[in-house]
């Protein structure tokens, strides 16, 4: 990065922090700081509930994910629509009508306030987790241009946003989501057409889709079913339209923002407009991942995307192997290379034998890339212990600072904080209203005056912005951040959409079954969870005793 690069990414920080608390440095209410006054409008709703939604984790992991599986991660989104037509029937009239803070509210209207009080808390525990990983994407962003601590980045985004979300509450992560939103979506375009003016000029964008989609890049739906596979149409239609239920019908962060909405049509058409641009906005990311995918076909990417620990790594005893194993990893790629132009070849001359003898070169490569890979992560994890050894949410990022010029890296960087800041800040704020209202206005402090009970919310925002930035470090042990987001979710969601379910659509169950049922579910949802973390684990450890005497071979340092 140069100075005009340094230029653009802060500058873009600072106008979004001091537009946001400039714009809402009037607001002195409870109603203002928590439902923004009731006057958004259908688009800003739609742009409010899109941006909270897409955290940088989107921006940073997703094309990544498209680079190393294809597209059929978009699968995962095709119960929104649906989802949203049925909130827009059921849950938003309710709301209205109770004029609630929070959705919680409603539950004790029908249930009592046990029950209000244990959904309230699951949330926050959700929430307060996801908020944390929300926090940790941008912070691997600058810890690896930088090579600064991660806990200082995380601190630093921290009080960014902690600067207009404590200032204006909900009017401000609105107002600011709609300047982030069109910051985030012109560079990730921008980053697009920049991925695909790199390839060589004899490739058309029509080559560039037939080579994606023969190696297997394009594979938007899957029909068939495994019980192991997350992404297919089946998980999409069926247990996606659950989760968005959830998601989008009891999860503060998402209620909070149509809340605000100047009226029931205003709110319906935010959520109707979030359903049908969210599925075109996740392909054309995924796309963008899938244009890095082709370049680095006719471009050779690094053995491995984290740079920065490979360097530290560079830096021990295991100097040696890693160098060996790169140049091994060099060679494989010339042989890869040269698959792609017969690939390329057959493509363009319509020659379906030379495109499938192309492409069993290519998957042999590739399937010698992957091991070399493999053997590169292993060493890395001995030469630095406690790394993360999984690179993928270092692809796109890695693709920015190494190819895009510069102007262009500042304007990416700054989508991925924009993104990260919009995000957390509406989910500070979600968290912020339901420890004011479900938790201390009801069974802490149930008499108090209107100034009161503003200040008990914009220290909770406080409060829980530092415990994101302690949950940030949960994040450093994922697999993937996008699906990392999507398990912890997948946790309490459940949970939390029965409980919302039977207060809408059975009213014969009345309060004490549904908090039991509640407790008793959540339990077996943890118990199953860690039950199959832990065979997973064991599984793996009895695989690595299998193969590693193979693996350590590779890994070993060479020795003088």
């Amino acid at each position: 990065m140069n100075l005009l690069d340094w230029i653009i990414l802060f500058g873009t920080l600072l106008f979004i922090v001091l537009y946001g608390a400039w714009k809402t440095k009037e607001t002195k209410n409870i109603d203002g700081y928590l439902k923004g006054d009731n006057n958004l409008k259908w688009w800003m709703i739609g742009i409010s509930i899109m941006a909270t939604q897409a955290s940088a984790v989107t921006f940073l992991s997703t094309p990544g994910q498209a680079m190393d599986d294809g597209m059929r991660f978009l699968q995962f989104y095709f119960g929104l629509p649906l989802a949203m037509v049925i909130i827009s029937v059921t849950m938003v009239p309710i709301y209205y009508r109770l004029k609630v803070y929070t959705a919680y509210e409603y539950l004790e209207t029908r249930f009592d306030l046990k029950t209000r009080t244990l959904a309230a808390i699951l949330f926050l525990i959700l929430r307060g987790l996801s908020a944390g990983i929300t926090l940790y994407a941008p912070s691997i962003v600058l810890s690896t241009i930088l090579g600064w601590n991660i806990a200082f980045t995380t601190v630093l985004i921290g009080m960014l946003v902690i600067i207009y979300s404590v200032s204006g509450g909900t009017k401000a992560v609105s107002l600011t989501q709609r300047q982030q939103m069109t910051i985030i979506m012109g560079g990730m375009l921008l980053a697009g057409i920049m991925a695909y003016s790199k390839l060589p000029e004899s490739i058309s964008f029509t080559d560039t889709i037939q080579i994606a989609g023969e190696l297997g890049k394009l594979n938007i739906v899957t029909t068939d079913f495994s019980l192991s596979d997350r992404f297919n149409i089946w998980s999409g239609l069926l247990a996606s339209t659950f989760l968005f239920l959830s998601y989008f019908g009891t999860d503060q962060s998402q209620v909070a923002r149509y809340l605000g909405g100047k009226s029931i049509a205003e709110s319906r058409m935010g959520l109707i407009f979030n359903g049908l641009l969210k599925i075109p906005m996740q392909f054309i990311i995924l796309f963008i991942g899938v244009l890095v995918f082709v370049f680095y076909l006719f471009n050779q990417p690094p053995v491995f995307h984290n740079q920065t620990l490979k360097h530290q790594a560079a830096q021990t005893i295991y100097a040696d192997s890693l160098a060996q194993m790169e140049s091994g990893y060099n060679a494989i790629y010339s042989e890869k290379q040269k698959a792609v132009h017969n690939l390329v070849s057959g493509i363009q001359s319509n020659n379906e034998t030379i495109i499938q003898s192309a492409k069993a070169e290519y998957n042999l490569a590739r399937k010698k890339e992957d091991s070399v890979r493999l053997a590169v992560k292993k060493t890395i994890a001995s030469a630095v212990p406690g790394s993360k050894t999984q690179d993928r949410d270092y692809m796109f990022l890695n693709f920015v600072l190494s190819y895009l010029p510069h102007g262009v890296i500042g304007l990416i960087l700054a989508v991925m904080f924009s993104a990260a800041m919009g995000s957390m800040a509406g989910e500070l704020n979600a968290l912020s209203s339901t420890t004011t209202v479900d938790i201390y206005k009801r069974s802490i402090r149930q008499e108090g005056s209107d100034r009161l009970y503003l200040n008990a919310s914009r220290l909770f925002t406080i409060m829980w912005a530092l415990l994101a930035m302690v949950f940030a470090t949960l994040a450093n042990q994922a697999e993937n951040l996008i699906q990392f987001v999507n398990i912890i979710g997948s946790l309490f969601y459940g949970t939390i959409l029965g409980i919302f379910l039977v207060a809408f659509y059975l009213k014969s169950v009345k309060s004490n079954a549904v908090f039991v049922a509640a407790i008793i579910g959540e339990a077996t949802v943890l118990a199953c969870y860690f039950f199959l973390l832990r065979r997973n684990c064991l599984f793996i450890l009895q695989h690595y005793r299998v193969c590693g005497s193979g693996v350590a071979g590779m890994a070993a340092p060479v020795s003088g």
